[in-house]
């Protein structure tokens, strides 16, 4: 499930705004509001890597982006070296990490579940993870709602995001404001989708966090995940 299919799963739940097929790649774009909705999603083998990454780079260039690729397990095989050799960087090693959902969840009091992101939500989760400007903000709420999805939060204070995708529930956005961390908050924004998710019918969730951010992994860990997958972007 892990690879060609994950690298899917979060493509759904997190779709860009701008989308082209190109020989079974996607070319995805978003004003440049985050690395995922602005990458290219390289599944499947091409007869010629040179020429499928050079169309790539051109896609970007006419819109003013960089050039991105996100880098996963259903990778094109020999990509990582093809664009290693044509200058691109590596950025955000990321983990894939997964829990079973097959027992009871508490409740948690307090955390207010919607079908919609209020401007609250919005905010908090914006002056967290906003590293694309006040401008960006309307872009990225777009993306968020481009597919059906649960918002949880605790006032102003913390915030989450999951997609029901079949038998899987993705968690994104996790946010918790700075003065109010290490107060238990993300991890009852989690328990509470995660009960949600239990009760809509899904086996499995998953979530992606960047590998240097040991706090949020610690979090996770907690609460019964466990690494399933990696992947990395590269940048030129």
């Amino acid at each position: 499930m892990i690879n060609e299919g994950f690298d899917r799963l979060v493509d759904r739940a997190w779709p860009a705004i701008d989308r082209v097929d190109a020989g079974g790649w996607t070319l995805r774009a978003a004003a440049g509001v985050t690395k995922r909705a602005n990458s290219v999603l390289p599944l499947g083998a091409r007869e010629d890597l040179v020429a499928a990454v050079e169309e790539a780079e051109k896609f970007y260039a006419d819109r003013g982006l960089p050039c991105v690729f996100s880098v996963g397990g259903g990778a094109a095989p020999g990509l990582d070296e093809v664009l290693e050799a044509r200058g691109y960087r590596v950025a955000d090693p990321t983990l894939v990490m997964t829990a079973p959902l097959d027992g009871a969840l508490e409740e948690e009091d307090g955390v207010e579940l919607a079908d919609a992101p209020s401007q609250p939500w919005l905010d908090v989760w914006w002056s967290v993870d906003g590293r694309f400007g006040d401008d960006g903000l309307a872009t990225a709420a777009r993306i968020l709602t481009g597919v059906p999805a649960t918002y949880a939060s605790l006032g102003r204070q913390a915030v989450g995001r999951g997609v029901v995708q079949g038998e899987w529930f993705g968690v994104y956005s996790m946010a918790v404001v700075p003065h109010a961390r290490r107060a238990g908050l993300g991890r009852r924004v989690l328990r509470a989708l995660l009960s949600h998710a239990r009760k809509q019918g899904t086996r499995w969730a998953y979530l992606v966090v960047v590998e240097s951010n040991t706090a949020a992994r610690s979090l996770y860990e907690r609460q019964g995940f466990t690494v399933a997958g990696r992947y990395h972007y590269r940048i030129r």
